[in-house]
């Protein structure tokens, strides 16, 4: 607390704060660690013993590798470093292979990785105005927006206990976001067409980006009620947005493209097979519909209404990844679960279109479309709902009912992933941690988020 005192009194804050939650993650190292752990040292295998055309036909392990190529690319990389820790983890034979090295290479190549998502928390806090906040540093917005996102509670459980690389992957989409804040519109459409092209979850969140760079970007004038001025209409500009999608796209898939391998590419991308909910049951639509069916078949049961020889023996419940026939209720395809998304993502959409509001319009609408894809997408994880309370911090630090939906989204999101802490430890201690940061934070975003502050482009 002393040096972090010190930092803070030399204005060097940000660099402790980002210097403090590093330490954490270092302190975390020995916590348990899921499946994903294998999954991700299964992919350093894959990509370093094999050539490009086995990497999406390889299927010695359980765990397959079901990531867009550049992560791929990503995991290749990171194999090279891999070697000098321990080679046997780069054997495809060695399934369920973990070593100390092993834990060590994996655990610090996470905290490695999240320079980029601290250097694009650097970069979203300078799209924050704060003239008018307090004299207090805890008052003051770009203090509070860093400490939300660095030390994001969520972050920490689904990275570096649970293992994942989200880090980085939201570094990519919080720094896109500064870009459009920055008046960077190139730069942010390409940053987006990599990250696609790393993970393809940020599909749902597509459209706030479409439709905002064809909207204020392609069409460079309004009216002045706003309305939008057809002849204002820039080809250059989206033929320009075009060939950033389609070099992206090409050096990514092109490989696969020559090997004649897309279609294998895209089976394994798109998994329908997984079931509509996943192990971990995602607090989501579908959940409150196959509880539903549970009670009703129940019922039906007791009743005698239902034929227990035909009810069917996989159970949602049993914590399997598996397809399922509902009951009672009409069984659910992942058609209709694409076509509730696109309902509950038409109205932000539309609301883009017809009234545009700059950056600031664009991230209500992401988060409304990452929401929509959470409460409705097919095989939902829980941990997918950091996908929209990472950029609604953003939005909390500029005003006191943006802050009050924050304190709610982010309160029942991350309590949704507490069933990822299953040991003893990592529940007590992570849960003291989480509880000591949401009460300081949730009390200075009160006391200084009663609209002292906007977040804006620069020089607006």
């Amino acid at each position: 607390m002393a040096a972090f005192g010190i930092a803070t009194g030399g204005g060097n804050w940000f660099s402790a704060l980002a210097l403090g939650v590093t330490l954490l993650k270092c302190l975390l190292i020995p916590t348990y660690h899921s499946t994903d752990f294998e999954v991700h040292r299964n992919w350093l295998a894959i990509t370093h013993s094999l050539p490009i055309s086995q990497w999406y036909y390889e299927a010695t392990s359980e765990w397959t590798l079901d990531y867009p190529p550049f992560f791929a690319w990503f995991e290749y990389a990171l194999s090279h470093v891999a070697k000098y820790f321990d080679q046997e983890m780069l054997n495809v034979r060695n399934l369920n292979y973990s070593s100390p090295r092993t834990l060590l290479f994996q655990r610090f190549s996470v905290i490695f990785t999240d320079a980029l998502f601290v250097y694009a928390v650097h970069e979203c806090c300078k799209c924050i105005d704060g003239k008018k906040a307090g004299k207090e540093l805890t008052e003051k917005p770009k203090f509070i927006l860093s400490v939300l996102l660095l030390w994001n509670f969520g972050l920490l459980i689904v990275d570096h206990i649970h293992f994942q690389y989200n880090g980085f992957l939201s570094g990519l989409m919080l720094l896109s976001i500064a870009r459009f804040f920055q008046k960077r519109h190139m730069e942010g459409a390409f940053l987006f067409a990599v990250l696609l092209h790393f993970k393809h979850i940020y599909l749902y969140i597509a459209p706030a980006y479409g439709v905002y760079l064809l909207r204020s970007y392609c069409f460079t004038a309004n009216k002045p009620d706003g309305s939008i001025r057809w002849n204002s209409f820039s080809f250059v500009r989206l033929i320009s947005l075009g060939l950033i999608v389609f070099l992206v796209s090409a050096v990514s898939l092109g490989p696969f493209l020559a090997l004649n391998q897309l279609p294998q590419v895209f089976s394994r991308l798109f998994p329908f097979k997984r079931g509509l909910c996943h192990a971990y049951w995602a607090p989501n639509f579908w959940a409150l519909y196959s509880a539903l069916d549970k009670v009703l078949s129940v019922i039906g049961l007791e009743l005698k209404l239902l034929d227990p020889n035909k009810i069917p023996k996989a159970s949602m419940t049993s914590g399997l990844v598996q397809q399922f026939q509902h009951t009672v209720l009409p069984s659910v395809t992942p058609l209709a679960t694409f076509i509730c998304t696109l309902i509950a993502v038409l109205p932000s959409v539309f609301c883009l279109w017809f009234k545009p509001q700059g950056p600031r319009g664009f991230l209500r609408c992401l988060i409304l479309c990452a929401l929509s894809s959470f409460m409705f997408g097919w095989h939902v994880h829980e941990k997918a709902i950091l996908l929209a309370v990472l950029p609604m911090s953003l939005l909390s630090v500029g005003k006191a009912v943006d802050a009050s939906i924050f304190l709610i989204l982010t309160t029942t999101g991350h309590y949704s992933l507490f069933p990822l802490l299953f040991t003893a430890a990592e529940k007590k201690n992570l849960f003291l941690i989480g509880w000591k940061l949401s009460t300081f934070l949730a009390w200075d975003l009160w006391k200084s988020s009663v609209n002292l502050y906007s977040l804006s482009p620069p020089g607006t």
